[in-house]
């Protein structure tokens, strides 16, 4: 009687490409992008109360809006731009598993929305676009800190993508919150070097 193949050994977090639970991953970023559209549907349904409940940068009285800016949209266009480009690379960043995922987007979340806090121009700033710059950067440099090739190689296809957006953390058209663009792209390098850190083994310690 043969013996039986021993079963394949589980690809590290490190080096995967692809979510671990596909479905749950497309359920959860699916939900989220789903989650927008309704919320823009009733802003619109109700005149549109919504749009002033985003960031409005050193208003200490608004400071709620650092929760709620990412959800909000300025119509469906705007929503639109950010839709697809928050679906792919949602996905792409679910491969080392839904509660890393959450943890990357709460750091994005927090560093997108502060930094507009502190340094946006005038004016209410919204739109799900400072998530999307941190994902896009997350991906971009989180195979160098995981030390990961599969990584990179997918890094080098997002790049290929989406590389032109990164002129979005640059001051150019009126408008348009590069501040949010830019303090969400560097969320996504400190969420990437986290990832990166926890991922290494701990060094040996030294024999007293």
């Amino acid at each position: 009687m043969l013996p039986e193949p021993s079963p394949k050994p589980p690809v590290a977090p490190g080096k995967r490409i692809l979510p671990p639970k596909p479905l749950a991953s497309l359920i959860v970023v699916t939900g989220f992008v789903g989650l927008l559209w309704v919320i823009e549907g009733i802003d619109t349904v109700l005149a549109h109360p919504f749009d002033d409940d985003g960031i409005w940068p050193r208003t200490i009285e608004q400071w709620d809006g650092l929760i709620w800016a990412p959800m909000l949209h300025f119509g469906w266009d705007h929503l639109a731009a950010n839709s697809v480009p928050l679906l792919v690379l949602g996905l792409l960043a679910t491969s080392g598993g839904l509660r890393q995922f959450f943890g990357v987007l709460t750091i994005i979340w927090l560093f997108a929305g502060v930094g507009t806090f502190l340094i946006g121009g005038e004016g209410v700033h919204a739109g799900a676009s400072g998530l999307v710059f941190g994902l896009l950067t997350f991906l971009l440099v989180r195979g160098l800190f995981a030390r990961s090739l599969p990584q990179i190689l997918i890094a080098v296809g997002v790049f290929l993508l989406y590389g032109y957006a990164l002129w979005g953390v640059l001051p150019s058209e009126p408008g348009v919150s590069w501040e949010g663009h830019l303090c969400g792209a560097i969320g996504g390098i400190v969420a990437a070097w986290m990832v990166g850190k926890s991922l290494r083994p701990p060094k040996p310690q030294p024999a007293i």
